[in-house]
């Protein structure tokens, strides 16, 4: 005869089965636990240098609208022309160092296959520099990121006098801006067809393949150093839009004679500037006038 004990032990036995029983197939029943989806391949994160916006809409579809996304700097590149659309990057203190110019001017191994390879050799004895879009000097803190603006990609037939004076004196004038406390997202690239250079005008080079501009344009938008950029931008934030003709006349005017609205801009590119920002905070920078700049 079974003892109490054993009743209770057998009784107790049998509850944990049946409760077993019952997770099991509650278990069954219930919705399977969400998962997390997988990540896509090919997603990449946003570029600091693209902070402001992407001028253009420019993605990896288009040949003629092409975007490349570099540590350096964003660049949309464009197929037909043999030029980049535009060049963005940011400027600060990270980005500044002693590096020696590398002056190694090479072929954008990021461009894809099929687009035509231009080479240092196609600008020699054609009147034009190879004129950057993102400088050498913005790109000195390390051999790597100063080599990366010798990519072809990021290289314009420049009017030399153009090239070696006013628009440098821009180049530098972004340079100092950080020295004295900022930085500074920039955002340059050529628009038109037809230069004059040390050889007279030229409306390409590389027989045919690499368009030569009629002007160059670069816009600065200047914030004093921190961080969360995007949230400290406001309606009084210092911008610069210029627009320079590619040729050899003038080279001694201050670059300040250059200068125009973002609107006005953009009439004569057909870009967007500041497209991160809210339409409102747009406005009111694209109009800002350049009489305190």
């Amino acid at each position: 005869m079974a003892t109490k004990s054993t009743s209770v032990y057998g009784w107790l036995a049998h509850l944990g089965l049946t409760i077993g029983l019952v997770s099991a197939l509650s278990g069954c029943l219930r919705p399977p636990t969400p998962t997390r989806p997988p990540i896509e391949a090919n997603v990449t994160a946003v570029s600091e240098h693209l902070t402001l916006g992407n001028p253009s809409g420019a993605a990896q579809t288009d040949p003629n609208n092409y975007l490349i996304t570099k540590p350096q700097f964003a660049l949309c590149f464009n197929k037909s022309r043999g030029i980049a659309n535009w060049v963005s990057w940011h400027l600060s203190l990270d980005w500044r160092g002693t590096a020696a110019r590398t002056k190694s001017f090479r072929p954008d191994p990021d461009l894809p296959a099929g687009f035509s390879t231009i080479t240092t050799a196609d600008y020699n004895r054609t009147g034009f520099d190879r004129g950057h879009l993102c400088p050498s000097d913005d790109r000195d803190n390390s051999p790597t990121d100063n080599a990366a603006t010798f990519v072809l990609s990021n290289v314009v037939p420049q009017a030399p006098l153009n090239n070696r004076e006013t628009w440098k004196y821009l180049e530098e004038y972004a340079r100092k801006l950080v020295d004295d406390g900022n930085e500074v997202y920039l955002t340059a690239g050529p628009t038109g067809v037809g230069g004059d250079g040390e050889a007279g005008s030229a409306t390409s080079i590389a027989g045919g393949r690499v368009m030569v501009p009629a002007a160059l344009w670069k816009v600065l938008l200047i914030l004093p150093n921190g961080m969360d950029d995007l949230n400290r931008i406001g309606p009084n934030t210092r911008v610069i839009a210029v627009y320079m003709p590619n040729t050899q006349a003038n080279p001694n005017l201050p670059w300040q004679r250059y200068q125009l609205t973002i609107n006005e801009l953009e009439q004569k590119t057909g870009l967007r500037f500041f497209t991160n920002l809210s339409p409102d905070l747009q406005r009111a920078l694209k109009s800002q006038g350049i009489g305190s700049n």
